[in-house]
């Protein structure tokens, strides 16, 4: 058992009768049966109804409202279990993706805590709150019956009382003798209803829990785990970027430099040649070089934003694009470099095999997430398998929480569509 503070506790406490435990506990199996009689009678008035106008669509609606009967009762049963176990028993259900009832509905009804939350309101309705009523009744029966033995006689004018229907009492003695019996049994119910209504404390605990509480655990841990990775992937693609902007790059540039002054300086024509094909090569060596550190991490990309780095690789494309971005001024330094390079991919495709003759880069932040879409007007026909760029780009936006669409029919058009979380510039790590 639980050894949290509660009503399991407290059942262990030598004191226990003389606190107020006992009487949380009759009130939480007391406060069930008019709880469970109303649930009991909602629950048949729409399966009854619902069941017999179904025919005429009208009864669907009512199934509906039954099978999300469970969610206020067990919001209910989620307040009322405070009264014997003070610790919150958390929300089982998410936020709708969208806005309005459609989107609501279809959230709640693909969650397994709406199900697990119905079998509870069945299983309340038709057996615990029965096995409840039944429990306090006896105990307030046998020891109301006894303890008011006295009152009893005394309305019969002092001739006999019937005690618990059982037997006879003539005289006030042996009814104060059942008084005093109703009050010793009195505190020796508490502990057997103090039980019952921990277990029945606990029974709803395990039902109403949010399922996936240690998974979801397990899995944010998870991510963040997965977020260092990508943090420290992109940690070390700058730092190769900076060894070869402020290396290679700067030694290739004073050779290239060393290169054109020999060739001044040389008066052998053989000799001149050998240096101006070591100067072309330097200068070759030089613009690779530099392509591979824009590749690596634009600059662009670093000192003003994903929309800005867009522009800029659409303005070197082959295939003319338009860019319509409505982004906000900065992301998080992994999502705006996937998408980035995801674009990046989507272009390139756009210019080696489509056969386009126009591209479009859309995008658009909407409830925490950023929408991106690459269109063109080619012959389609493009896929995510087969060890392809694009399949590359899928599993990296799925590192980022995020995921890859692709529709691209055979005659066209293509349509590339990525979507990924985008916290806010304020929350950047």
């Amino acid at each position: 058992m639980s050894s949290s503070p509660g009503l399991w506790q407290a059942l262990r406490q030598r004191h226990y009768v003389r606190g107020g435990w006992p009487w949380r506990a009759a009130l939480y199996l007391l406060t069930s049966v008019p709880l469970g009689i109303a649930t009991l009678t909602v629950l048949l008035l729409l399966a009854v109804a619902g069941g017999a106008l179904t025919v005429v669509l009208i009864g669907i609606p009512l199934l509906l409202t039954l099978v999300l009967a469970g969610i206020p009762l067990a919001a209910l049963e989620r307040r009322r279990l405070g009264l014997v176990d003070p610790r919150p028993l958390a929300p089982a259900h998410r936020e709708p993706d969208g806005t309005g009832l459609s989107s609501w509905l279809r959230t709640r009804l693909q969650e397994r805590a709406t199900w697990r939350e119905l079998g509870y309101a069945l299983l309340f309705a038709l057996v615990l709150w029965p096995l409840e009523a039944l429990a306090v009744g006896t105990a307030l029966t046998v020891c109301g019956g006894l303890i008011a033995a006295p009152v009893m006689l005394a309305a019969s004018g002092g001739e006999e009382a019937r005690v618990l229907k059982i037997w006879l009492v003539h005289s006030y003695p042996p009814a104060f003798a059942a008084l005093l019996a109703g009050a010793v049994l009195l505190p020796l119910f508490a502990y057997p209803l103090g039980l019952l209504a921990a277990g029945r404390a606990l029974l709803t605990r395990q039902l109403l829990s949010p399922p996936e509480a240690g998974l979801d655990c397990q899995l944010q841990e998870l991510g963040r785990s997965r977020m260092r990775l990508v943090d420290a992937f992109e940690a070390e693609r700058r730092r190769i970027e900076r060894d070869l902007h402020d290396g290679a790059q700067q030694r290739l540039v004073a050779l290239s430099m060393t290169l054109g002054l020999a060739r001044l300086e040389s008066p052998a024509q053989p000799l001149a040649g050998l240096l101006a094909k070591a100067h072309e090569e330097a200068g070759v060596a030089l613009v690779e070089i530099r392509e591979l550190i824009r590749g690596i991490h634009p600059q662009v990309l670093t000192d003003r934003g994903l929309r800005a780095a867009v522009e800029d690789v659409a303005d070197r494309s082959v295939v003319p694009v338009d860019v319509d971005l409505d982004l906000p001024d900065r992301l998080l330094e992994a999502v705006e470099t996937g998408v980035y390079f995801a674009v990046c991919e989507a272009l390139a495709n756009v210019a080696r095999h489509s056969g386009a003759s126009r591209a479009r880069v859309t995008g658009r932040a909407e409830r925490g997430r950023l929408v991106v879409e690459v269109t063109d007007d080619g012959s389609g026909g493009a896929v995510t398998s087969d060890g392809t760029g694009l399949e590359g780009v899928a599993d990296r936006l799925s590192v980022l929480g995020g995921h890859l669409l692709l529709s691209s029919p055979p005659g066209g058009p293509t349509v590339f569509r990525l979507e990924v979380p985008a916290p806010p510039a304020n929350k950047r790590t």
